[in-house]
């Protein structure tokens, strides 16, 4: 009997300690497990003295006794760096342990710390007084680097690691040690010491803001989220986008059925989008992609539901114009706020900070219907294509399991013929596709549109013409006297044809 409680006891969930940033708790499953110590990698500028900082500040809030004990910057340049994210220290104690202007002088050379002059034994003694004076319940010790100065060799220094693991081991203190990687790779050992390790990288890129991502290489007996997760260093401190699992958020939403108001491009489709499933809007520039989604959004809107539009090639006024002069009445509706479009500069943003925003309009504000205009702007956000394929696959089903329908837009390269292209192929992934083509015909250039994929339902297997006005969008008749329509480059095989006049009487293209 006591053999089974003893068992009950230890699958009691472990005590955590949040880490003051939302994100990072969710990767961590809540947070920090208590009274241990954690290691955080990074070269400089990946924002671990903030994610420190953050750390204490999250502690103090609760009540909790912290401290800050520096060894390679000055308290004041610790204070610099929470004012500039607008944060008050009161309630942290900062230990400063660096050299002193007046150590510099021969008198003093051994009066203060200095790496090269100061023994490892009286350096770690004198901060372990401090602590013990203290009695902090979080600790942030900044950085390890100085004391793999002064150790001089990678054996004394991961004792000496190991030695503060030990003396923090029953102090009921969770303890984050910073490293910059100073070291090199003969000191990844390191890792092995502590309970959990957090990495965080800069990925350079070639144009726009620099990519930043976190990993946790472990967290001894707990369960985290794998993998990377993107994070941006803000005015406020570190926010971190964990990655999107698409398996976490099942739900069961009714089946309904969207329509664009375009008689002719409703009647492609049979009985309509269904509700929760992807469509990718496929064809070369300007043959009127963003048009047609565009009717389905303001359709979406007209009916009561959220529709929300990215941008990624063009200016939100440039489509609202656009799409009000179509007749779609987009400006009434984006003004009334049940219609959203945002402009997305692909080179100021990372794909998690993207997902971020439509988790929040899905989450938060209930959208219904999501357009992705285009996914060639998209695929310049990701580090490579193969790379984007994974991150729609896990949006999709994501957005499919909370009923939202998407629509994507992908542009395809070339004009006519066998020189059109795709940059990313993506027609596996959607669940419906829509082919949007030019051809020419009695000396003029023609669209046409054709349904090619859908998942589910019956769907006409026909191709019509579509026509532009000044007011509105038509989709005419199926084009029976032509071969070849798909590919730009028809045959003509009836006896007589007529073009298509547009709604109102012109028959511009």
């Amino acid at each position: 009997m006591v053999d089974n409680q003893h068992n009950m006891t230890d699958r009691r969930p472990e005590p955590r300690s949040a880490t003051g940033i939302d994100g990072l708790d969710d990767v961590l499953s809540g947070g920090l497990p208590t009274s241990h110590v954690f290691l955080v990698e990074g070269e400089p500028g990946t924002g671990k003295t903030t994610v420190g900082l953050q750390f204490l500040l999250e502690g103090a809030k609760n009540g909790e006794r912290v401290l800050y004990i520096t060894l390679s910057e000055s308290e004041r340049e610790i204070r610099t760096v929470a004012g500039s994210h607008g944060w008050s220290l009161e309630g942290v104690s900062i230990f400063e342990f660096t050299a002193q202007e007046d150590s510099l002088r021969p008198e003093d050379q051994y009066s203060a710390f200095h790496p090269s002059e100061i023994e490892l034994q009286d350096t770690t003694q004198s901060i372990l007084k401090h602590v013990e004076e203290v009695q902090p319940q979080r600790m942030v010790f900044d950085s390890l680097s100085e004391i793999r100065l002064l150790a001089r060799d990678a054996l004394r220094y991961r004792r000496q690691v190991l030695a503060l693991k030990n003396f923090f081991a029953n102090r009921n203190c969770t303890v984050m040690l910073l490293d910059d990687l100073s070291g090199g790779p003969e000191d990844r050992p390191l890792r092995s010491i502590a309970h959990g390790v957090l990495t965080m990288e800069v990925v350079p890129r070639d144009f726009g803001i620099i990519r930043r991502r976190l990993r946790l290489v472990k967290l001894r007996g707990s369960r985290f989220r794998e993998g990377y997760h993107d994070y941006t260093i803000e005015t406020g401190g570190v926010k971190v986008f964990p990655r999107l699992v698409a398996a976490e958020h099942r739900e069961h939403s009714p089946v309904r059925f969207l329509f664009s108001g375009i008689e002719g491009l409703d009647a492609l489709w049979g009985d309509g989008l269904e509700t929760g499933s992807s469509t990718l809007f496929i064809g070369p520039a300007g043959v009127g992609k963003t048009s047609l989604s565009m009717a389905y959004a303001t359709a979406t809107a007209r009916a009561g539901n959220p529709a929300h539009v990215f941008l990624f090639d063009e200016s939100s006024s440039v489509t609202l114009r656009r799409a009000t002069r179509l007749g779609m009445d987009a400006d009434r509706l984006h003004a009334d706020g049940i219609l959203r479009i945002d402009q997305i500069d692909p080179a100021e943003l990372s794909p998690g900070e993207f997902i971020e925003h439509i988790r929040n309009s899905v989450e938060r504000d209930g959208t219904k219907l999501l357009v992705l205009d285009s996914l060639n702007g998209l695929l310049a956000a990701m580090p490579g294509e193969e790379y984007m394929v994974l991150h729609m696959h896990e949006l999709l089903s994501y957005l499919g399991q909370k009923g939202v329908t998407t629509i994507l837009v992908l542009s395809q390269t070339g004009i006519l013929g066998a020189s059109m292209g795709t940059p990313v192929d993506l027609s596996y992934l959607a669940d419906n596709i829509l082919l949007l083509r030019y051809f020419e015909a009695g000396g003029q250039v023609r669209k046409a549109v054709s349904v090619v994929k859908k998942r589910s339902g019956e769907h006409e297997t026909s191709i019509r013409e579509m026509a532009f006005s000044n007011s509105a969008i038509s989709v005419g008749e199926v084009l029976t006297s032509f071969t070849g329509v798909l590919t730009g480059m028809p045959s003509y095989t009836g006896a007589e044809w007529a073009l298509k006049e547009a709604p109102d009487g012109n028959r511009e293209p």
